[in-house]
């Protein structure tokens, strides 16, 4: 039997209970080993060179040096996948705009399995994964555009579009969604995330981008200049009354391990939308959104995938490229540019 070489983990969190319970939970997967521990992020600094992880959990919240400060300071020489364990804090985002690869929310005093569930899963995607470090351009303020081509709706063309992300999702989206104007088509976004942050990372893109951005809620209207993020632990589809289009959010099983899921709004979209329509689907582990875009290539969409290079994780547009269901791929700086072109071409038809 060839051995099988287990994933290295460092466990980094200044709470000596958090610590016990992540090193005792990570240890019971047979493919991963915790090699060692940090009480803050000095003392990280100092042992990442001598345990030499594979794979880093590190708590946002520390004396000292915060989580935040360390990726910025230390991922540039050591590109080391970073897993956030955080309670509910708007400053994962900020974390993982410094850097780091994926999230997951501390437990209440319940779901301590489910946790570990997750968290494990997490450190097994996050091991294959390509740390994207920010450059200096992606952490000042972005000029936002105003106008584009998108509001075709006043040449009778109406378009809504859906996007889909997981691991490395949160700040690919972002990238594209600063580059698109105020006027964009109605839009609805999946990003994989836990209960509780979907309406922060709603508020964070509306607080940089153009257009208006919010979570979505069940009867909200999809127009023009509004991008809605489906609610965590909802399956979110979109529902045509006439030539009007709201979006549904139900709690119903999860689909393709997710909920909400890519594949159930995209599938939505293939089956209720008259008018163009456009999918994108982004960096992320698994196959979800891969059957609902080529169901929605189908009905005559335009899809998205994003480019492997620039993939953090290179699972969902991979395996929807592979059943043809992508049009084009792009990388995460060019799909903007990609979709605006698209639009544009409509505009003029």
């Amino acid at each position: 039997m060839i051995p099988v070489n287990k994933i290295r983990v460092m466990v980094v969190d200044d709470s000596m209970l958090a610590r016990s319970m992540l090193i005792k939970g990570l240890s019971s997967h047979p493919q991963i080993e915790v090699v060692g521990y940090a009480v803050n992020a000095l003392d990280a600094k100092t042992k990442v060179p001598q345990l030499k992880p594979d794979v880093m959990t590190l708590d946002v919240e520390m004396p000292g040096l915060n989580g935040i400060d360390f990726l910025k300071q230390f991922l540039p020489d050591h590109p080391l996948p970073v897993i956030l364990v955080s309670s509910l804090n708007l400053k994962v985002f900020d974390a993982l705009a410094a850097g780091a690869v994926d999230f997951v929310r501390k437990p209440e005093k319940e779901g301590y399995e489910a946790f570990i569930h997750t968290l494990t899963q997490k450190v097994l995607i996050a091991s294959k994964a390509k740390v994207h470090l920010p450059s200096s351009a992606a952490l000042t303020e972005p000029t936002l555009p105003t106008h584009g081509h998108a509001a075709i709706n006043s040449l009778g063309k109406q378009v809504l579009i859906g996007l889909g992300a997981s691991t490395g999702g949160t700040e690919a989206t972002l990238e594209v969604m600063k580059r698109l104007p105020a006027d964009i088509p109605g839009m609805v976004i999946v990003q994989h995330m836990p209960p509780g942050f979907t309406k922060m990372y709603a508020d964070r893109l509306n607080r940089l981008c153009a257009m208006e951005v919010r979570e979505g809620k069940d009867g909200d209207e999809i127009r023009p200049g509004l991008a809605l993020v489906a609610p965590a632990d909802y399956q979110a589809r979109i529902v045509r009354t006439g030539t009007r289009y709201t979006l549904s959010c139900t709690y119903g099983e999860k689909v393709t391990g997710h909920r909400p899921s890519v594949n159930v709004l995209f599938r939505s979209m293939a089956d209720n939308v008259a008018c163009k329509m456009v999918g994108i689907i982004m960096t992320g582990m698994g196959e979800d959104g891969a059957d609902g875009l080529l169901a929605m290539r189908k009905r005559g969409a335009y899809t998205i995938g994003q480019d492997k290079e620039s993939c953090v994780v290179y699972g969902m547009p991979m395996v929807a490229y592979n059943k043809g269901a992508v049009v084009i791929q792009a990388s995460c700086d060019n799909i903007a540019g990609t979709l605006m072109r698209h639009l544009k071409s409509l505009s003029m038809q």
